[in-house]
Order: C-alpha cells, then structure tokens, then sequence
C-alpha cells in the first residue's frame, strides 16, 4: 500500500463523523434527484405506453346533438386520421349496501366491440353481448371500491328514466387514467363511476339514435392541431359544440402532466440547493481540514511528493466522501421511490407500472454529484499544494490580540474572560466566522421550506373548504333549468338555504392571450360560494363586468380596468366584450365570475340555473338523498365534505409526505453543517484549550469558550437562514403554481420558529457531543510544540 493511500484511509477514520456529515448532506440531494426522476421515468413511461397501445385520442369535441352524417364533412378536414363518434351521457347510481348518492357518466361503445379510440383494457368480465341493453363495463377504481365483480347489477337513472344494469366486465381506460369527477379535483372512487354501454342502447336511453354528442378524433403526423380544432369547431357550432380541445385540456391527461410537472421541478430546483449546500460545506470543510494539516502537507513535498499527487491524495478524500454520500442518495432514493409507487398507484389507474432506477438517471445523479464536489474541493486543493514546503513547515505567525468593534459593543462586566476569548477569536478570523454563519444559515433556510410545506398545504384547504366554499352539496341539473327550481329545492327534507348558478364555456381572450375555461353566474351577494379579495375577505359580484382568479389574470396578462374579449361556446355562441372589475383569490382551480342575471341577459335567456348549492341539517342527509334521487333534472350530488377529505388524503399522502422528507433531509443538513464546523474549529483550537486547562481553566470553562463560539455563531446565522429561506420558499412557491392549484404564500411565526428550533436543536446535541470529547482531549499530544 503506497504512504499516501494509508494516509487516505487513515484520514477517513479520524475524519469519520465529519465525512459522514458531509455524505448525509450530498446523499439529500442525489436523493431528490433520484427520487424525482424515477417517479417521473416511471409515470411518463407507463402513460406513454397504455396510450399507445390502446390508442388515446388527440383531440376531443362536445356537441349537444350532431347527425352521424356530418361525420364524413368532419374526415375531410385535412390533417384528420381516424374520428370516432359516441354518446356521453351523466348517470345517477344506487349501489346495494351504500347510502351515499354515486354521480358518474356513462360512454357508449360500439355494439359488442372495442372503439377504434380510447379502447378498454378489461381486468376481469368481457364487453356489453351485441344486443344488450341492460349490460355494462365499470371502470375499475370504482368497483375496487365497493367490491364489485362481473354480474353484480347497480340501479341507474339516465335522463330521468330509471333502468337496472349488470356488471358484464371492469376495465380500465387511457381516458381515466386519473379519474375524478368534471367539477373535482381528487379521486372519489366511491361516489364517482365511469361505464360503457353498448351505442344502441345508450342512444335510445338518451334519445341520440342517429346522432352522437361526443367524437375523438387523431391526427396524422405533422397536422397542425390548432388548425383542425378551428374547423372542427366552425363544422360543430351549429350542433351547439362547446369548443374541440387537445389532450392537455383533457382532464385526466392534464393532471398527469400537472404531475409529471412537478417532478421535473423537484428534479431540478430541489437538488441544485441541496447540491449547492454540499458544495459550499465541502469547499469550507476541505479548505479547514488542509490548514490543520499543513506541517504533513509540508513534509510530504520536502520528501519529494509532486504537487499532482497530493492534489490527487486530497482529491481521492473528498471523492471517497462524495461517493459514500452518492451511494447513500440512490439507496434511499431507490426506496423512497418504491413507496411513493404505492401512492401513485392509488391515483394513477396504469394497467402496470415499472419502478426502477434507470442507468442514465445513476449517471446523471454521480455526474452532477462529483460535478459539486469538485466545485467544491478544487480552490482548497489547489491552495494548499501551491504553497512551498518551506513556508507551510513554518508554524503560523502569532495572532495579534485587540478589542474588536463587536467586543466594545457589549459591556465588559458581562463578558467575562471566556467572552473577550470567544470574540476576539472570532474577530482574528472574519472569514472562517463567515463561512460558519453561511452554511448554518443555509440549512435554516432548508428547514423554512419544510416548515412553509406543511403550513401552506393546510392553510390552503383552510381558505378553500372553510372560507370560499360554504356549501355542504352541490347539484348539477342536466340542462339549464328556469330559477324557480330553487323553490323547489327549499321544500326538501333538512335543506337550511339554496343558492342557484349558471356555467356557460368560454374563450376568455386577452390581446393575444387566450385560456378556455366557464363562465360562472351567481348570486349578487354569494353567501354558500364565497369570492375573496387578497385579505380574505369576501366580495360582491358586481353589477357589470366580469371578476377573475388572481391565477387566471396573470394568464391572461389582465389588470383591473382592461376589458377582455369572451367568445361564448353555448347558444347563440357571441363574442363578448366584458371588462375586468375585481380579482380574488383562490388557492383551487381557476374561475371567471359574473351575476347571474348578468350572464343570463348576455346569453338572451330568462333566469336560468345550471345548478344549485345547498345548506343542509345533516340529521337529514338520508331523507334528502331519498328525494333527490326521485328529481329527474338532477344529473349529479357532490358532498363537500368529501371532496374536502378526497383532497385531504392527496396532500397528506403526496406534499406532506414530501414535507415530511424534506424536514428530515433539512435536519440531517442542519446538523452535519453544525457538526462539521464545531469538530473543524476543536481540531482547530484544540492546542489553545488545552493550554488553558494547564494553566488552571476547568473543564467546564473551556466547554464555555468553544461552544460559546457556537452558539453565538448558531444566533448570528438564524437571521440569516430566515432571509435565505424566505428566498428559497418564494422560489418554491412559484415553480409549484398551476391552473389546478397554488399553495399560499405563507410566513408564520411557526415556519420560522422550526426553521430556528431545528438549527438550535442540532446546536445543542452538537454542543454535548463536542463537550464529551473535550474530556478526552490528549493535552501532552496536542501541546507539542512545532519545530
């Protein structure tokens, strides 16, 4: 074994607990990476390959009633491959053994055969029998839910008309993937169904025999997507079509994407600060542990070492840690990876879906890696190297001693002789102080991110489920129906207050910006769904105008004042000039609001009613579920409560997971940034504190001047970490924003006292670690004088 290897490892072992630090703080980072972009690998990859195979759409169009004979009009669109017409139709279901109202949606297929497009893949159980009426496919989240098998039957009223249907197979569909109700966000497999039913059937249970309210359509290579959704809409508009949209408007597709998004930031903005972290430690810790060696240094090169063998030699310490905390990251990442499988699958309906780590990702992970530590180590090595033998065997020059301006700051009775120690130790090395205080201050601020997740994710289901929606039911009618229906609903078992609405598709369009979303008209004075303003106080719709999401407005590039133009997709299909009076802010979605009266005046209708929000006594839920299920113009009930809890279990099971990782990778951070720099600075001073406990200093008073230092050092850089992570939360806060939801910004005294806790608490256990090892400090070794 050559000298310089057995100083390698001999190096490694003394420097043990430092190493492993810095490898905890290295393998946080490739952890994110790795995790990120296994989750990513895995999603996309299974997505990708179920749409293929079993052929998802490109493009989608609604209508109210088109003839099958405008499909040969709609072939000849150029750019146009195949076209599949269907029905779509909303459903109310009764499932034995289960009380709560089930709203879902029912696709026709052709008779006794796959569509062309978005075809089934059946789990158990075969397609409708041709000729069928009674027989249909259940999608398989929802028969996972409540048990169902092929042949069980479930009660169903379609258009009003009340009919029995037995369960012929369940299946999954690339249309599904993520499936939640239209107006929902999260999953409810319970209360939300999908089926497929023979076309025949369906068309004469909804009155389309010879017509199709529904097509897919794909495209051939090269076609220009926005072309051919202008002639689809200009062939559909007399049909009453609400606008043809591609995939990323579809809604399972879109929030696939919406997650695949999120990885992709997580494998980017998360690692680089983690990364950054390691570098910043590794350049501080390398530089620190050179200068306390630099009589060895000295030696080697009067013994005839070449500068690029020691380069190496120190090169080989910080790669040996590198990779320690490189093999640490993927271990854990790996692992991390497979349990978030789990949660993915809950929500994610792949027919299979492959976790593995891929090759370019461990490639990708150790490039980036070494990258930082080299970054990191490159300046100190190369320092210390440079320096001639004569000049590092020489002992350091004497410190010159005085009253710093930080010693004269505070008075002299409450100093002591430890205090005057501990500053003017500091103030002789500004720079190290510095560096100390930077790299606590950035594992603060890790800890800010973790802290501001957990606070944010709460604060942002607060504000929609306690302060904008007051309702406890929501009602969707199957087409506009007159006001008066609220007169109506009032008369039902345990209903407390009634508020009706009205939606209407629109193309919201802004110079050359444009977002397709709805119109949504309601009460002047909305008291069961509440608009809020940034203060969180709510709002009046006002009389003209129309209001926008804070989200939505940005999208748009809109400021209050402007005035936007609004094509409407329902009736008379006109373009609207409406001008922006108000923006509010919602953490959910995004929406554009108007009154009611205002909306049905523009649509030259009378007081007509999408749908109708609903207080109720919930000693009554049972009694009003039995007669909502007897009104024929209810399509679908969606609980509130539910959703809230759907959205509740999604955020507890993904963000606050990622909170809950991430305030434990920051707190290993934490305290290996502490911890590396309380050893450096014993290994450091250890001469001087022993010469103190000769002279008569006890223990206990030499304990005070070191982790004096650290805790004045630890005080200094908590300021700091809450400006760094104030930083980093802003920087986190947009990366995550989009159309489906935008966590709050959110600065308690919470978030930042466990941004200080933590860094204090990794302090403390420092403090007693250091303390311990003073005991068994080897005075006769360290007293040594160098010749």
């Amino acid at each position: 074994m050559q000298t310089l290897d057995r100083k390698l490892y001999r190096d490694l072992w003394r420097l043990k607990g430092q190493a492993l630090a810095i490898a905890l703080v290295i393998a946080s980072g490739v952890m994110t990476l790795i995790l990120a972009v296994t989750t990513l690998e895995a999603l996309s990859g299974a997505r990708d390959r179920f749409y293929a195979s079993h052929h998802f759409a490109e493009v989608f169009a609604e209508v109210k009633r088109a003839p099958l004979g405008v499909l040969e009009q709609l072939q000849r669109v150029d750019g146009v491959n195949l076209i599949e017409p269907r029905v779509r139709a909303a459903v109310r279901l009764a499932v034995p053994g289960y009380g709560d109202p089930v709203r879902g949606q029912l696709l026709s297929l052709p008779d006794g055969r796959q569509p062309l497009l978005n075809r089934l893949h059946l789990l158990s159980g075969s397609l409708p029998e041709a000729g069928r009426d009674d027989q249909a496919v259940v999608s398989d989240a929802f028969a996972e839910a409540h048990g169902l098998q092929p042949g069980d039957t479930l009660e169903a009223i379609v258009n009003g008309r009340h009919t029995r249907l037995t369960i012929s197979g369940i299946a999954l569909s690339p249309e599904f993937l993520y499936q939640a109700a239209p107006t929902d966000l999260m999953p409810d497999y319970r209360r939300y169904a999908v089926l497929w039913m023979n076309q025949r059937s369906l068309s004469r249970a909804y009155g389309m025999e010879g017509a199709f309210n529904s097509i897919s359509l794909t495209l051939q290579a090269g076609a220009s997507q926005d072309d051919i959704i202008d002639a689809l809409d200009l062939a559909l508009a007399r049909y009453g079509a609400t606008g043809a949209q591609t995939r990323h408007d579809q809604q399972s597709h879109r929030f696939i994407e919406e997650e695949l998004n999120q990885q992709r930031i997580m494998a980017t903005v998360l690692p680089t600060i983690f990364l950054t972290v390691s570098a910043f430690l590794l350049n501080v810790v390398m530089g620190r542990i050179i200068q306390t060696q630099r009589e060895q240094l000295a030696i080697l090169k009067a013994f005839g070492y070449r500068d690029t063998e020691l380069a190496r030699h120190y090169g080989l310490l910080a790669a040996s840690i590198v990779m320690l905390g490189w093999v640490m990251g993927v271990a854990l990442g790996g692992w991390a990876a497979s349990g978030l499988a789990e949660v993915y699958r809950a929500y994610f309906r792949f027919p299979e879906m492959r976790f593995g780590v891929p090759a370019w990702a461990l490639a990708l992970s150790f490039t980036v890696t070494l990258c930082a530590a080299l970054a990191g180590t490159w300046h100190a090595v190369w320092r210390a190297v440079r320096r001639p033998p004569a000049e590092a065997m020489r002992p350091p020059a004497p410190h010159r001693f005085r009253r710093s301006w930080l010693e004269r700051c505070v008075p002299p009775a409450l100093l002591g002789n430890e205090g005057r120690i501990v500053l003017r130790n500091l103030a002789r090395h500004p720079a190290k102080a510095g560096f100390s205080i930077v790299g606590i201050a950035l594992s603060a601020g890790l800890l800010m991110i973790g802290a501001y997740q957990l606070a944010a994710v709460e604060k942002m289901i607060d504000q929609q489920y306690r302060q904008v929606l007051q309702m406890d039911v929501e009602l969707t009618f199957n087409e506009p129906t007159p006001a008066r229906a609220a007169g109506e609903l009032r008369q039902q078992p345990g209903v407390l207050a009634v508020e009706t609405w009205r939606r209407v598709p629109a193309t919201l369009i802004h110079g050359h910006r444009e977002y397709r979303t709805s119109l949504l008209g309601m009460e002047p004075e909305p008291q069961l769904r509440r608009v809020l303003d940034s203060r969180g106080q709510a709002q009046s719709v006002p009389e003209a105008g129309i209001m926008l999401t804070r989200h939505l407005a940005g999208i748009l590039d809109a400021r209050v004042g402007d005035t936007l133009d609004v094509t409407v997709m329902e009736g008379r299909r006109e373009r609207l000039r409406l001008p922006l009076t108000a923006v509010v802010d919602e953490p959910l979605g995004v929406g554009a609001y108007l009154r009611r009266d205002t909306l049905n005046a523009l649509m030259h209708e009378g007081p007509a009613v999408s749908g109708a929000w609903l207080l109720i006594d919930p000693a009554y839920i049972t009694e009003l579920h039995a007669a909502l299920w007897k009104m024929p113009m209810v399509a679908s009930i969606s609980l509130l409560n539910e959703a809230e809890r759907g959205i509740r279990d999604y955020m507890d099971e993904t963000l606050r997971m990622f909170a809950v990782i991430f305030v434990a990778i920051a707190s290993s951070i934490a305290f290996g940034v502490v911890y590396n720099n309380a050893r450096i600075a014993f290994a450091e001073r250890a001469r001087e504190l022993a010469t103190l406990q000769v002279l008569g200093y006890t223990r206990a008073e030499v304990s005070r001047i070191l982790l004096g230092e650290i805790a004045l050092l630890t005080l200094a850089a908590i300021p700091l970490g809450w400006a760094i992570g104030s930083v980093f939360v802003r920087l986190l806060h947009t990366a995550f924003s989009n159309d489906l939801f935008r966590i709050p910004l959110v600065f308690t005294s919470q978030v930042f006292g466990f941004a200080a806790a933590g860094v204090l608490i990794a302090s403390v256990v420092v403090g007693v670690l250091v303390f311990r090892r003073l005991g068994r400090l080897d005075k006769l070794r360290v007293l040594k004088a160098v010749e």
